[in-house]
């Protein structure tokens, strides 16, 4: 990431002078305050891109900071992290009531919880300045919803109706990814590779030259976790380093999460110019459906940036699309037909299915998938 700004305040010049050393060696440009009032110059003069403050003030409570800090045009974006050695749900409540983005208890921890805090904030920033290839994101409510079979042939339809376009898909689904057995990828780099690597060397050119292509998919792939063990070695701090890179190299970025909704994912579906979300017709998945859409609606999450797919991964049985419209309480975008076996067949054969079936019905159902998705996407970055 380019060089960034952080604000430190704390009362405490050893623990100050700590966390400014260590970040001082990550290349972040410091700033260092005392006191609160202090702080509210530096962040209002200096305009920071992170702060960082211990609640524990004596002339202005964390709070108060928080709350003149985001009723100021100048700081209202800003993102905070209270680093406290107050423990209390009380303090943590009210500190994250008041506009902190995150609260980091001060432990043997701290440091590398803070880390992956700043790196997943300032890429939320990042994020949202809308630059770069649009953002997709696939996930559902519940296992089994073909998320992944989805997301990989909407991916080789973009690439197909859209031959100048690069496409890339990264596969976020824990613990182990689900899109490298579709498309029939074998490779040693994946999600868990990359991570371990620096941010020097996992640049938008390295994505751009060597994230391999899926062939007659279409579509560059960073794959998931091959097995649990390594999800466990993912540093997920670096998550977004790797999105803006591959953002700035390609024209569309989808992001495959399945049901692995997490602190790690959820500010991508945040922040995504679309949000495909995949719901099969049983009246459990529904349901789920409903109280997913429910808190992704309470996190900021626009209706107008959803695109909701009914997929009958199954069979025919199941509710209907105004059922399932009347329980979600959300338009339904889209039905994909019963596949029956052609889709598990295509799969088998690492295969999409528009080339397995290029007469079938469903066929036609993706590549209108992807246009719409493509449109959506298109519409809501020019707002």
């Amino acid at each position: 990431m380019p060089e960034k700004k952080i604000l430190i305040v704390d009362a405490d010049v050893a623990s100050r002078n700590f966390i400014a050393r260590i970040l001082s060696d990550q290349q972040y440009e410091v700033i260092q305050a005392g006191s609160g009032k202090e702080g509210l110059i530096c962040a209002w003069r200096d305009r920071p891109d992170l702060a960082i403050l211990d609640p524990n003030l004596a002339d202005l409570k964390g709070e108060e900071i928080a709350i003149k800090l985001k009723h100021d045009p100048r700081t209202a974006n800003l993102p905070l992290i209270a680093l406290s050695s107050d423990s209390s749900v009380i303090r943590i409540k009210s500190c994250l009531d008041a506009g902190y983005s995150e609260y980091i208890t001060k432990s043997g921890q701290a440091v590398q919880m803070l880390n992956e805090t700043i790196s997943r904030l300032l890429g939320i920033a990042a994020v949202s300045e809308k630059k770069g290839g649009s953002l997709i994101v696939f996930l559902s409510a519940k296992g089994g919803a073909g998320t992944s079979s989805l997301c990989a042939n909407i991916a080789q339809n973009i690439s197909q109706s859209q031959p100048e376009a690069r496409v890339a898909v990264l596969d976020l689904v824990l613990p182990i990814g689900s899109i490298a057995p579709i498309v029939g990828y074998e490779g040693k780099q994946n999600i868990a590779t990359i991570t371990d690597m620096s941010p020097a060397e996992t640049t938008p050119k390295f994505f751009k030259e060597e994230l391999p292509e899926m062939n007659i998919w279409g579509f560059h792939l960073l794959a998931g976790s091959p097995d649990p063990e390594s999800s466990n070695h993912i540093k997920v701090g670096r998550i977004w380093d790797i999105v803006l890179a591959l953002k700035e190299s390609y024209d569309y970025v989808l992001v495959d999460i399945g049901r692995s909704l997490s602190k790690i994912t959820l500010p991508l579906i945040q922040q995504a110019d679309v949000v495909a979300l995949v719901i099969s017709t049983d009246t459990s998945a529904v349901s789920l459906s409903k109280t997913l859409w429910k808190y992704l609606s309470s996190k900021g999450v626009e209706a107008a940036s959803v695109y909701t797919i009914l997929n009958r991964a199954v069979g025919l049985e199941g509710l209907s699309k105004v059922d399932a419209e009347k329980m979600i309480g959300i338009p339904i975008s889209a039905s994909m037909p019963y596949l029956s076996s052609n889709f598990s067949f295509a799969n088998s054969q690492h295969q999409p299915f528009t080339l397995k079936f290029p007469k079938d019905t469903a066929s036609f159902v993706f590549l209108e998938l992807a246009k719409d998705v493509t449109s959506l996407a298109r519409k809501f970055r020019s707002q």
